[in-house]
């Protein structure tokens, strides 16, 4: 190939992708941070391999993660004059060599794909114990997806579970069981599910010599993209690919590993030259999406990300710096500011709705600023399901359609309804899945209550109605970007705006679920780099919890005074009460806990909304008997004081204290 050629593929490259571009042969692991041209560097590369004569285009097999990044890839490299290289997922790669070699050398037929969990899991769910009935179907699938992505069998998940920080949907025994019942039923129909795919292949190159034969004989050379996202069973089918060969290019960052509880790993590429010690480490630090100020905000966070040490640098020119700020109130005022600030971006800056995003943790977030967009009259978008479509909501209006009864008041048929999916005032769910559901029920009931007050003669047709009216904003598919960190991931925003950040939703906590605070670290990490010019950080002052640990350790700079630093989060475990830790038999504290689980019922919210019990705890043990007492205790902010502070002393010294005249 012409030297003319194969500088057409290097043009416009920077230095370090250029390097990375003409290491044409393997080991090489490329580590390409946030918005550095990771696809633009591995297209060219696997040009560059073409060109150069280093491997023919069908000698080369480039493994993404989703069928649209292959797609990407596919088209890219027909832009650099590239045909015939094959681009796949793991799992389209593997079902295309099982459907040709599996019944060659298993003399049988691979069988058919499964094509949801859901339905073999349903019955097996359907009787579990009334406490974990209710658990959503999609985060036991998950759990078993887990377990296999480990290859985990239903006999070893026990040990497994024991060995790790995991937490199971269920108690470890009762998924062990599920997991076993799942794993008999699909054998029972004949069919295989994802994970099998690849554990068959894996099993297929392992037990027949001729199929490793074929399939290392057709590809000479692997690129792997998104590497840090590779799981234990993807490792070992590229390890029976290989064959112990060394032609291999991997691509990812380490500071983007945010899918750990699939049981993705970024060991594989922290450990690449480990495995290969001639390998080569390049890295790609030049940004070509953030300002230097949203850069800057990203590598203070990087510093704690540990890994291979990363700092991006902007090539575009100077912007705004990021906001950040708290806002007074709660989760309705907080959604009012952010929706405030899109309106002046849009108005004064030029900003499309389409180029703003906000990002939340949780599903169940979504719907505080859908209302809040639709009340302005803002079309908006929601990347992860509305509120009306996701598991709990979408439950109760089937119900409500099917069930209702014309004459029934709506409050109570909703809260019938909801009670019949497993609602439950006093849950501290154990996913996130499970927290979106019984937050959803819980607006949903709320929601239920504000239309009878306002409509006391409507009927449940007028109700769904207006449900669908209040959300009809979301049908037009435009607008402003809502969706979760995990979902944001390989996209990009003018605007972003990172709302709630508080202890406790990041880092995410629930119940016995502890989240990861690395991996959780590395998710606000992503969600700020996807940010092109304006970033906006919020939390509402009366958020539970208190600001979350990352706001302190972004160190910010910000052009408006800064808060006063809130307890570290050190300080916060050192001075606060744990679950373990709560007073026992103190007659004040479980008062309040019964007063507060009726006023939930009554507000048709999560007792935690009301209060947390580390604040009930405070409140039993300093017996405030005036406003002013209880308006300095953690966790009683303005809103709450107005709206329970003398309910709360009611239940602490009676009606006479609190309701007695003033004295003249």
């Amino acid at each position: 190939m012409s030297a003319e050629r194969l500088e057409s593929i290097l043009a416009g490259l920077n230095d370090a992708q250029r390097d990375a571009v003409t290491a044409a042969r393997g080991p090489v692991a490329i580590l390409a941070g946030a918005g550095t041209g990771k696809t633009t560097t591995i297209t060219h590369r696997i040009a560059y391999q073409v060109a150069s004569g280093a491997f023919g285009p069908g000698q080369i097999l480039a493994v993404t993660f989703t069928e649209k990044a292959a797609g990407e890839l596919k088209t890219r490299l027909a832009g650099l004059g590239v045909e015939g290289v094959e681009a796949r997922t793991f799992h389209a790669a593997a079902l295309a060599q099982l459907s040709r070699m599996w019944p060659k050398y298993a003399g049988a037929p691979v069988g058919d794909i499964l094509d949801a969990k859901a339905p073999l899991i349903a019955s097996l769910a359907n009787a579990l114990p009334p406490p974990h009935r209710f658990v959503p179907r999609r985060d036991l699938a998950s759990e078993i997806e887990w377990a296999k992505n480990r290859m985990v069998a239903p006999d070893g998940y026990l040990d497994e579970v024991a060995a790790t920080t995991h937490v199971p949907p269920l108690p470890a025994e009762l998924m062990q069981r599920l997991y076993a019942g799942y794993e008999r039923r699909k054998r029972a129909v004949g069919r295989f599910d994802f994970e099998d795919m690849l554990g068959l292949a894996v099993r297929l190159f392992d037990e027949h010599e001729g199929a490793a034969g074929e399939v290392r004989a057709r590809y000479q050379a692997f690129t792997v993209d998104e590497y840090q996202d590779v799981n234990p069973l993807q490792q070992a089918l590229l390890d029976a690919w290989l064959g112990g060969r060394d032609e291999l290019c991997v691509v990812g960052d380490d500071y983007q590993t945010i899918y750990g509880f699939t049981g993705a790993t970024p060991s594989y590429l922290l450990e690449f030259r480990d495995r290969f010690p001639a390998g080569r480490v390049m890295r790609l630090e030049e940004n070509y999406r953030s300002t230097p100020e949203v850069l800057a905000a990203a590598n203070r966070l990087g510093d704690r990300l540990g890994g291979y040490r990363k700092t991006l640098r902007a090539t575009r020119a100077s912007g705004p710096p990021p906001v950040m700020r708290p806002v007074t109130g709660e989760a309705a005022e907080e959604a009012a500011f952010v929706v405030e600030q899109v309106r002046r971006l849009h108005g004064s800056e030029g900003v499309p709705f389409e180029q703003m995003a906000v990002l939340y943790r949780l599903n169940a977030r979504s719907e505080q600023f859908e209302e809040a967009l639709a009340d302005a009259g803002i079309p908006f978008q929601v990347r992860d399901g509305a509120f009306l479509r996701r598991p709990g909501p979408r439950g109760a209006l089937i119900r409500l359609r099917r069930d209702a009864v014309a004459t029934e008041p709506v409050a109570s048929a909703v809260e019938r309804v909801t009670v019949a999916l497993g609602f439950d005032p006093e849950a501290e769910p154990d996913s996130e899945e499970e927290a979106t559901r019984q937050s959803d029920l819980a607006r949903l009931r709320a929601l239920a209550g504000e239309f009878a007050a306002a409509r006391p003669d409507g009927d449940i047709g007028q109700f769904l109605d207006e449900l669908a009216h209040r959300f009809s904003p979301e049908r037009s598919a435009r607008g402003v970007n809502l969706m979760t960190y995990h979902r944001a991931k390989g996209l990009e925003f003018e605007a972003l705006f990172l709302p709630r950040l508080l202890d406790g939703e990041l880092p995410f906590r629930s119940g016995r679920n502890r989240a990861s605070v690395e991996e959780e670290r590395r998710l606000l990490y992503v969600g700020i780099t996807r940010a092109k010019r304006f970033l906006c950080l919020t939390w509402p002052t009366d958020g539970r919890g208190g600001r979350s640990q990352f706001v302190d350790e972004l160190q910010w700079q910000p052009s408006s005074p800064r808060p006063a630093a809130s307890p570290s989060a050190s300080g916060r475990k050192a001075r606060g009460r744990g679950k373990g830790d709560l007073p026992t038999g103190n007659p004040s504290f479980d008062a309040l806990r019964r007063w507060r689980r009726d006023r939930a019922e009554r507000d048709g919210v999560p007792a935690f909304v009301v209060f947390h019990d580390s604040t009930l705890a405070e409140i039993a043990s300093r017996q405030p008997r005036m406003l002013s007492d209880l308006r300095t205790v953690s966790g009683v902010g303005p809103a709450k004081l107005e709206r329970y502070g003398r309910e709360v002393l009611r239940v602490l010294h009676g009606p006479e204290l609190v309701d007695r005249p003033p004295p003249k």
